[in-house]
């Protein structure tokens, strides 16, 4: 270690050498980088610019390393909106702006939207486009004891992709069965039906009867069950026993220990998915970035049309009132709070490593700050939009059967496969209504599967660049295990095997994840560093808001959705099959092991790190670009490395 002429400490490039086996094997990081890095300063050298090295260790296109990159401008921008407006945007913002005091859910909404969900998503697309690497090799580079995030937010988005692509099947099933004269889930006369079955609009609110529909709720992408029960007469909804008893067949299952029987129809449709999922990605971005023109506007164009039609409709202004009349009361409510941060947080998406690998795709100049704001305000006004498709119908559904507006709102699943197929049932040509709703529903969940592989693909073809060249075999090995894994959700107890994973995989996990990566960038890193390197792609550095976003209220927003969510944490449950102990503990251990990477690698480094526990702690802490510069010759201050650009070459 030396010292600046200021008299702080900065990093020695023989005493790296020295500690670390000398710069063939590499400081911090892989031999293959270094190498790399070496190759890149003997380039720079040929340009007449001595001593310097690559700005990212390999991703800016001086640096001589070829990265492929986004067709067009477009693709980008609809791959990360496609991502972002999922399915969430439309079965769940809005029955949580209903459920929260209407429009006074703006309130919160906007707060958690301004101070934490845009600078969390800003913060990841330019760390990805700054260094052009896929997660695992991102924060190996940016914080090297931190390398564990890029294994952790990969892994959280392996487990997702086991189930996730089991709701787009769901779908598919729906859109293959709307192919008839007569809609299966509108009337009570198939095998599947009970006596209680019966048809939507017929029941009288005077019966005392309501629909029962077995739905679930979100908080932190956990699943907890709730059912209407009446309080004299129960009936079930055709459309409740269509997606229960025929598409699931949950019937027929006791609970998790009870998978019971394949159902091959929805194994097929799984298959389906996952063979589109293939052919859109194993090119990369070069298919991906064309299919997205049609996954990613399709559902636009379907919203308008539904928008148009459900306003039209008889009951829809009762249904979009209860959507927008503000109680400003519901503000001073923590539980409201706590719904907008989660839902800002799962819509945007960051920590899946999926904004990161996307941005990694970009032109190193490409203004990532215009990105990040359109696209995050694209996300949240499509939420907005949607609240007003499903209300009007809504209030529609409620108007036809005599019921409250409270009866038949509901989130998540059964709102789109039992709720909203009901209603669209008894409109005229509910045929065309059905089918582009369902290949809506198929859309919105392709763009955000196609996100989360690539994350995936991206990570590993980065740090192991043997997948890299095999891409396609890669990708056919990584889809197949997920079809075999998938098929678990596609037994008669399939449901509960879903919802284990959707309530342990990506909740607490991944918002832990993002919080290492807040303190990582601006508490090691460095939020000065962070915002020269975002001046240097983009011509101007992020102001003051920015920055105390990054470096307080970002982590603050995180820790308080842990909290409190795991103040209300409960055991996992559906309607009344309470899970056993042995599923929770699977659950945990899921979640864990996502977790575990982060010490496990940190742990790792200092192992094979040469020195003393400071001078490890140094070296595992500094940029990896700023080692290599450190080898090369190059005296730099660790806490601040500032880089400029112009015609005649490049200076430190």
């Amino acid at each position: 270690m030396g010292r600046t002429k200021n008299g702080k400490e900065s990093i020695d490039g023989d005493a790296l050498k020295e500690l670390n086996g000398g710069a063939e094997n590499g400081v911090g990081g892989d031999g293959e980088e270094t190498a790399l890095a070496m190759a890149t300063i003997g380039q720079i050298k040929a340009k007449s610019r001595p001593g310097l090295l690559p700005r990212n260790g390999g991703g800016d296109p001086d640096d001589g390393e070829q990265r492929e990159t986004w067709s067009g401008k477009v693709d980008f921008l609809l791959s990360v909106i496609g991502f972002a407006v999922d399915l969430a945007n439309v079965w769940r913002f809005p029955y949580l702006c209903y459920k929260n005091g209407g429009g006074a859910f703006l309130v919160p909404y906007g707060v958690m939207l301004l101070v934490g969900g845009i600078p969390l998503f800003y913060m990841e697309l330019a760390l990805g486009q700054f260094n052009r690497k896929g997660a695992i090799t991102c924060w190996g580079r940016l914080v090297p004891l931190f390398k564990g995030i890029g294994y952790a937010v990969v892994l959280i988005a392996f487990y997702v992709d086991f189930y996730y692509n089991v709701i787009i099947a769901w779908s598919l099933r729906f859109f293959f069965a709307s192919f008839t004269d007569s809609l299966p889930w509108t009337h009570c006369s198939n095998a599947w039906n009970t006596p209680e079955c019966q048809p939507f609009g017929f029941s009288n609110s005077t019966e005392a009867a309501t629909v029962s529909n077995r739905t679930t709720a979100a908080l932190a992408a956990n699943i907890t069950a709730t059912a209407t029960v009446a309080s004299e007469t129960r009936f079930a909804s055709a459309a409740s026993e269509y997606f229960n008893r025929y598409i699931l067949e949950l019937h027929k299952s006791e609970g998790i220990h009870d998978l019971g029987a394949i159902k091959w129809d929805m194994v097929l449709c799984l298959l389906a998915v996952y063979l589109i999922c293939y052919f859109s990605l194993w090119k990369g971005i070069s298919t991906s970035g064309k299919v997205v023109w049609f996954t990613a506007l399709f559902p636009y164009a379907v919203l308008l049309i539904l928008l148009v039609r459900g306003i039209t409709l008889p009951g829809s202004a009762e249904g979009i009132l209860y959507y927008l009349r503000p109680n400003f009361d519901c503000i001073y409510n923590a539980q409201v709070w706590v719904d907008a941060a989660t839902q800002v947080f799962f819509s945007l998406g960051p920590g899946f490593g999926v904004l990161l690998a996307y941005a990694s795709y970009n032109k190193y100049h490409n203004n990532v700050y215009k990105d990040a704001l359109l696209t995050s305000f694209i996300n949240s006004a499509t939420s907005f939009v949607a609240g007003f498709v499903i209300f009007s119908v809504l209030g529609y559904m409620a108007h036809a059967s005599g019921q409250s507006i409270q009866d038949v709102a509901t989130e998540g699943p059964g709102l789109v496969f039992v709720v909203y197929p009901a209603a669209i049932a008894t409109m005229p040509g509910s045929i065309f209504w059905a089918l582009i709703f369902f290949m809506m529903l198929l859309t919105l969940g392709l763009d955000s599967s196609f996100g989360g592989s690539e994350a995936i693909i991206t990570a590993l073809s980065d740090e192991f660049p043997k997948i890299g060249r095999n891409r396609e075999i890669f990708v056919a090995i990584l889809f197949s295990l997920y079809f075999v894994v998938g098929i678990a959700s596609c037994t008669q107890g399939g449901f509960y095997f879903f919802q284990l994973l959707d309530r342990y995989a990506a909740g607490y996990s991944i918002l832990i994840a993002v919080l290492f990566e807040s303190i990582a960038v601006s508490w090691i890193y460095g939020t000065e560093r962070f915002c020269n390197d975002i001046k240097d792609m983009i011509g101007f550095a992020p102001g003051i808001y920015w920055r105390v976003c990054w470096k307080f209220v970002a982590p603050l927003f995180l820790l308080f959705i842990i909290i409190y969510g795991l103040i209300g944490h409960e055991p996992l449950s559906y309607e009344d099959y309470i899970y056993p102990a042995w599923a929770n503990v699977l659950g945990w251990c899921i979640a864990g092991s996502s977790m575990i990477m982060i010490p496990l690698m940190a742990f790792y480094k200092l192992i094979v790190t040469k020195g003393t526990f400071r001078q490890r702690m140094k070296i595992l802490t500094t940029p990896w670009r700023d080692q290599q510069m450190a080898v090369n010759g190059v005296t730099i201050e660790p806490a601040q490395v500032r880089l400029t650009h112009s015609d005649e070459g490049e200076e430190v």
